[in-house]
């Protein structure tokens, strides 16, 4: 299992319940925000877990908390280089939200996240997708991962 609390190993990139019963991350201290205790139930909406022939596994998600929409992406980088990782979150009336995250070369699984913004409207209406490429965008595309579920 990851430091972050995900299980290691292929698959899918979703974290794995926590011993106490508590959802993923609730109660884990983030420089800069407060832990969050009982509160708001938040709302996960992701795409399906992808991997790329050249070694990125993806999942991105759009998470919803009481008033605030964010993006977020699971990922494991075993391409043995570091990478870039673009993750847009794209709302109603044409808002977006982008973040460049490092993707450091080991085989361990992180996330991505934009910032937490004020949901406007229906949180359904909001989609995320993050692309990686090697770092300051010298080579191709190697995955492109979407929020978007197939029905």
């Amino acid at each position: 299992m990851g430091a972050d609390g995900r299980a290691a190993g292929s698959g899918a990139l979703r974290p794995a319940p926590r011993a106490d019963g508590k959802a993923p991350g609730a109660g884990a201290a983030v420089p800069g925000r407060p832990v969050l205790g009982p509160g708001p139930s938040t709302a996960v909406r992701c795409g399906p877990g992808l991997s790329s022939p050249d070694g990125i596994e993806a999942q991105t998600c759009v998470v919803t908390r009481g008033a605030e929409t964010w993006a977020r992406t699971y990922y494991r980088n075993a391409t043995g280089e570091a990478l870039d990782a673009v993750l847009s979150l794209m709302g109603p009336g044409d808002r977006s939200v982008r973040m460049t995250c490092a993707v450091r070369a080991e085989d361990e699984p992180g996330t991505c996240e934009t910032p937490r913004e004020p949901t406007r409207g229906n949180p359904a209406a909001y989609t995320a997708v993050v692309e990686f490429a090697e770092r300051g965008g010298r080579g191709p595309l190697l995955l492109r991962s979407g929020s978007n579920s197939p029905e």
